[in-house]
């Protein structure tokens, strides 16, 4: 039998594992793995392992460990999630150069013989039939992804963090998986300022008027998703607009309103408002608190965690209940998603200051909190690469780390997704029992 490299499923969402395997080889033959798949703007993403084959003369991702290579320890799609830029210093952007579409990587065995068996698969975002549609109803600047099952669909508005841009692969994933995803960008994108400084918060509430106007949500269940500044923001969107929002997914979230930080307009500085409502700036965690200090940030070790700074804010119990964003009055379940090694803020210890406060305010809906021990800021889905740890912010280009290992972070990339559809086929569900 000559030697056979095979891949299956080889086309698939993004978030379906995949089986690479080899077979026929000789047993205790040395192989060695690659992979390439060009991410971002054009920039060329690889990886390696090296495996010998048992004594069957097969090797199998699923099965088998490298003896050395980009990842340790049994994953089979360590290939993928462990790949690093070609070129130092190049985009750290996981996707591709346009956001939704599918990503191809290529693999190659290179065996002992110098012999090369060559495969490759396709990571979609959007499964067959999604559209997607750009908005620019009132003011808007968002792109909706609608499934391609007839509707009315749940819907999904999605918000990215301080990077600022559209969420394009997070919505795209969501239509694919039966939920209308509108992914709406608040700064950094067509439209809207360079900055989150000052961003009106009623911007969101118009979104939110055109989701439940011009989709007709089924059985007007409308969820926020949002990561980070994102995640921060759908909890406060969820605690304002409680009659437009029925359930609220936070990728490692705020529990506090925060300044503008390393996302500001430098004309009004990080300690400047990032939020406004009804011609007002909310109150932040940074107003007239008597220990917060950016020293820990400004002149820590490299690289800088941000999460250092913001803990001393969080020395102060008066500037924390000024600042705290007031979920209990989110109308629906709430699902929290963090991790203990975050190095851009204390997720694992915000998401518990929300849920013990739900808690205490014997909140009617479910409130559930994933955290993982060892995982870092940067929780997105299936299947990516999470080797970016240290990285220049893409509005301040100040070098900071967001935390983690690559594997920890791995690992939650892939089981907060398996998270995230659960809790929204029981909130959907509840929802419509409700009615």
């Amino acid at each position: 039998m000559h030697p056979q490299l095979t891949i299956t499923p080889q086309t698939a969402l993004i978030d379906v594992p995949r089986s690479i395997t080899l077979r026929g080889l000789a047993p205790g033959q040395s192989v060695t793995l690659q992979t390439r798949t060009v991410r971002g703007p054009q920039v060329e993403w690889t990886s390696e392992a090296r495996f010998v084959a048992d004594a069957a003369g097969t090797v199998d991702l699923t099965r088998d460990a490298p003896l050395s290579g980009s990842y340790s320890g049994v994953a089979a799609m360590g290939l993928v999630w462990s790949q690093s830029p070609v070129t130092a210093g190049a985009s750290r952007e996981p996707f591709a150069a346009q956001p939704s579409t599918a990503l191809t990587t290529q693999v190659r065995a290179v065996l002992n013989d110098a012999e090369v068996l060559t495969g490759d698969f396709v990571q979609q975002l959007a499964a067959e039939g999604v559209t997607r549609r750009e908005i620019r109803d009132d003011g808007l600047t968002a792109t909706l992804f609608t499934p391609a099952t007839p509707g009315p669909h749940p819907v999904v508005m999605v918000l990215n963090g301080s990077g600022g841009g559209v969420n394009e692969p997070r919505a795209a994933l969501y239509a694919s998986r039966g939920y209308a995803a509108l992914a709406v960008g608040y700064f950094k994108c067509e439209g809207r300022s360079d900055f989150i400084s000052d961003t009106p918060l009623e911007y969101f509430e118009t979104a939110l008027q055109w989701i439940h106007r011009e989709l007709h949500p089924k059985d007007g269940f409308v969820a926020l998703s949002g990561q980070s500044r994102g995640g921060e923001l759908v909890l406060l969107l969820g605690s304002l607009f409680p009659d437009l929002v029925k359930a609220v997914i936070g990728y490692v979230p705020g529990a506090v309103v925060h300044s503008a930080q390393n996302a500001c307009n430098p004309a009004t500085g990080r300690d400047g408002p990032a939020w406004i409502f009804r011609g007002q700036p909310l109150v932040n965690i940074w107003d007239h608190n008597r220990t917060a200090s950016w020293d820990p940030w400004d002149n820590g070790p490299e690289p800088r965690r941000h999460t250092a700074a913001i803990l001393t804010a969080l020395q102060d119990p008066e500037a924390i209940e000024r600042a705290r964003i007031r979920v209990e009055r989110i109308d629906g379940p709430v699902l929290l998603l963090s991790a203990s090694d975050d190095g851009s803020w204390p997720s694992s210890l915000y998401s518990q200051m929300v849920k013990d406060h739900l808690a205490a305010c014997k909140h009617p809906f479910p409130v559930e909190h994933h955290d993982w021990e060892g995982g870092g800021h940067a929780i997105l889905f299936p299947y990516v690469p999470t080797t970016q740890l240290v990285y220049a912010h893409p509005v301040s280009k100040r070098l900071s780390t967001s935390g983690g290992t690559p594997a920890i972070n791995a690992q939650a990339d892939e089981q907060s997704w398996a998270a995230v559809q659960t809790f929204l086929a029981h909130a959907t569900a509840a929802h419509a029992a409700r009615r």
